[in-house]
């Protein structure tokens, strides 16, 4: 099962193993996809659908120094020749747009403002180009402007398809800025997009409405990770925490998206899978960032029904060839954590494939 084809949106994928999104900053100052991001996706081409790694739609919702963008006409130029080389292997590539919010600094943002829901920073440091600083204080997305936030995310979308992605998946998980709206703790506003679990909901479905109308639904899908409480978001309440992404999925359902990706760490629980159930399309399960997940989880997760596709992160940055390993139950490179977040092709593009 898991390696049979699976439908998502208008395309077939050939296997149902889903390369994460996966932060590697290796885009340089200018955010520019180059030579060796081309190649390391390329090596990955054969796992059934490729994420891209969080690309910003605007310079104000930069997170990380070396992270690429979907804004100018030298970054969408240099992810066309990455889509190039996934598509002459055969494969299948989104683009995951990402607005940090607050994850963020002006050293790392070219002196933009630092943007959120509500002015509640995170606590801890932030590494920038002058060194680890404390995380600042966001200033308070104006009523107003929101829909202009909404207009760089949907244009950031078109850059994606010019540039030759399959389609986009909106980032709305790991305390990043759609899930800052979703998080009651780091959502304080009192106007109609705060307060209820309604409210926080709103601005994600409006963002999810405006991409779908310029881009399609086939070509859409969007990862959550309710509970996921990083980067300063405390989603506790399990009651609210329901509610909320009850609303989100009951509510986007009916566009039939091209999926819903979930980051959860128990996938065979209630609330993934009655989302699930109410999301009733393609459904993407990524067990979460505590364990890796392992060839046995991922047969077990598409045997069991708990998802038509599995969304792996570490073994696809180890193994190229990820897919033929755990087809024929080959054994595996182990991940170098050291150069996870570092520059130039070691622990990048110099893992081998098996036998070489």
């Amino acid at each position: 099962m898991l390696f049979s084809p699976l439908a998502l949106g208008e395309l077939e994928l050939s296997n149902r193993l889903v390369m994460a999104p996966l932060t590697r900053l290796r885009a340089g100052e200018q955010g520019v996809p180059g030579s060796l991001i081309a190649e390391h996706y390329r090596q990955r081409a054969s796992l059934g659908l490729i994420v891209s790694e969080g690309t910003y739609p605007t310079p104000a919702g930069q997170s990380y120094p070396g992270q690429p963008g979907l804004v100018t006409e030298d970054q969408i130029a240099g992810w066309k020749k990455v889509t190039d080389a996934v598509h002459a292997e055969g494969g299948r590539m989104f683009a995951q747009i990402m607005h940090g919010g607050r994850v963020s600094h002006a050293d790392i943002t070219g002196g933009h403002e630092i943007v959120a829901p509500s002015a509640v920073a995170i606590e801890g440091e932030v590494r920038t180009p002058k060194g680890k600083q404390p995380y600042p204080v966001p200033r308070e997305l104006r009523t107003d402007e929101l829909p202009g936030v909404i207009q760089e995310i949907v244009t950031a979308s078109k850059n994606a398809i010019e540039a030759g992605f399959d389609g986009v998946e909106l980032h709305s998980a790991n305390g990043y800025l759609l899930h800052e709206f979703l998080a009651p703790n780091s959502n304080v506003r009192t106007d109609s997009y705060g307060g209820s679990p309604e409210n926080r909901a709103r601005f994600v479905i409006e963002t999810v409405n405006a991409v779908v109308e310029a881009l399609g639904a086939n070509r859409v899908g969007i990862r959550i990770s309710p509970e996921h409480n990083v980067q300063g978001i405390a989603e506790t309440d399990a009651a609210d925490v329901r509610a909320t992404y009850e609303v989100l999925v009951d509510t986007i359902a009916p566009l039939n998206l091209a999926y819903l990706s979930i980051l959860h760490h128990e996938p065979k629980g209630e609330l993934v899978q009655d989302l699930r159930e109410r999301f009733n399309g393609t459904f993407l399960v990524n067990t979460g960032f505590s364990e890796i997940t392992t060839r046995d989880e991922a047969f077990a997760i598409i045997e069991e029904g708990l998802a038509d596709a599995v969304v792996v992160g570490r073994p696809a940055i180890a193994n190229p060839d990820l897919a033929r390993r755990w087809r024929d139950s080959l054994p595996l490179n182990e991940p170098d954590a050291s150069t996870f977040y570092a520059d130039g092709a070691e622990g990048y593009t110099d893992y081998p494939f098996y036998g070489n």
